[in-house]
């Protein structure tokens, strides 16, 4: 066990001596200041396996940490779930301490149909941060809010995912953006990502966006 104390955050001149005896049977060490661990070529990771559970329609969870694979002991300090494909399935990206700084787990579910939303703010933010979304699929609702932290040293895609199942179109999309703005959209295609302008030009603001291509949703 080991304690580090800094006077600020950042405060590389920290230096605190060791209060107590060390039990080295216990793997037990002490730097002055908690910048020299690695240096000193210490490890914090105790080795607890990553944990990874799928929800089950929110009654109850499932434990894939063995069989997914994601059961590192590499000291995961944190995670982000994004659509790095562009296929609709969102895969996990861990970073780590030790046991390799950077895994990506690739999500091999089977495909089922989705719809991405980004948005482009004009009144509110330029991303729209705060736009609470309320997706209507085969007569259920799903409620997204686009705020992109995540965890710990980690931030999602500015970007809202709305997983459908075996709904094709979504019927109906309403927007509440930090504005107060309220927008609606009917009849929605699956299986594409789209840009919503808060405040468009011409035409109803949507536009699909395609890997590569530059997208402008006032044109």
């Amino acid at each position: 066990m080991w304690l580090a104390v800094v006077s600020q955050p950042g405060d590389r001149g920290a230096h605190v001596p060791q209060p107590e005896k060390l039990d080295a049977r216990l793997g037990e060490f002490w730097v002055t200041s908690p910048w020299e661990i690695v240096a000193q070529n210490h490890n914090l990771s105790a080795y607890e396996r990553n944990r990874v559970y799928l929800n089950c329609r929110g009654h109850n969870f499932a434990d894939l940490s063995y069989l997914s694979g994601a059961d590192s002991d590499g000291d995961g300090r944190s995670v982000v779930a994004g659509d790095f494909r562009n296929n609709g399935q969102l895969d996990l990206v861990v970073r780590q301490v030790g046991g390799g700084s950077l895994l990506l787990f690739e999500n091999c579910f089977p495909r089922r149909h989705y719809l991405e939303v980004s948005l482009r703010g004009r009144q509110s933010n330029r991303q729209g941060i705060g736009a609470r979304l309320t997706a209507t699929a085969a007569g259920q609702a799903l409620v997204r809010e686009m705020y992109p932290v995540n965890s710990f040293r980690s931030q999602m895609p500015s970007m809202v995912h709305f997983g459908l199942g075996d709904a094709t179109t979504v019927e109906r999309l309403t927007i509440r953006w930090p504005s107060g703005k309220m927008q609606a959209f009917a009849n929605l295609a699956a299986d594409r990502h789209i840009l919503i302008d808060e405040d468009p030009a011409h035409g109803d603001g949507v536009a699909t966006v395609v890997p590569g291509q530059e997208v402008d949703s006032r044109q």
